[in-house]
């Protein structure tokens, strides 16, 4: 039976951190799915920094849009998979998919069906981190609105799929489900 743990939060909440203490008490091997892009100066900052907080013990594997078939190629392979972060893919896929228009929207929601189907398929136990990002203000330009709406969909839909759920607020986990 497959395991999928949800862990969601806002910005520097601590839920990385969390679910990386989660992923460690699973014991080597570990394996670490990153979605994020260095494509400037802080963000090869914040991976480094990701990177050296994890240590050696930890295979990493960076895959911006094709996160379900990463997840199925490497199942089995690792005690847990630990994707960080499910925004971050949804983020990359937007704008991947921004010229199609009104068909944005439901080809990425697509691609988080097929996640969700492919967690439930899973040998290996998989951790993914989420940012909360609907309890903040309303973004002002519609790309942001559409970012927003996207990720609050995902994160119920993988919420759903997951055997655990939990929030992160101030350093804090609590439970959800």
């Amino acid at each position: 039976m497959s395991q999928t743990l949800f862990i969601t939060g806002g910005t520097r909440s601590g839920k990385s951190r969390f679910a990386e203490q989660l992923a460690s008490s699973y014991g080597a091997p570990l394996c670490y799915l990153a979605t994020a892009q260095p494509l400037d100066d802080e963000m090869d900052q914040r991976i480094a920094k990701h990177q050296q907080r994890r240590g050696a013990a930890w295979r990493t594997i960076e895959e911006p849009l094709h996160l379900t078939q990463s997840l199925a190629a490497n199942d089995g392979m690792s005690n847990i998979i630990l994707v960080d972060c499910l925004t971050l893919w949804l983020s990359n896929l937007l704008l991947l998919y921004e010229e199609l228009g009104e068909e944005t929207e439901s080809r990425v929601m697509d691609d988080v069906q097929r996640l969700a189907a492919t967690l439930r398929g899973m040998t290996t136990p998989v951790i993914i981190v989420s940012n909360e990002v609907g309890m903040g203000i309303v973004p002002d330009h519609p790309l942001g609105r559409l970012f927003r709406d996207i990720a609050g969909q995902a994160n119920q839909i993988i919420a759903a799929a997951a055997s655990e759920a939990w929030l992160v607020a101030s350093g804090i986990p609590l439970r959800l489900k």
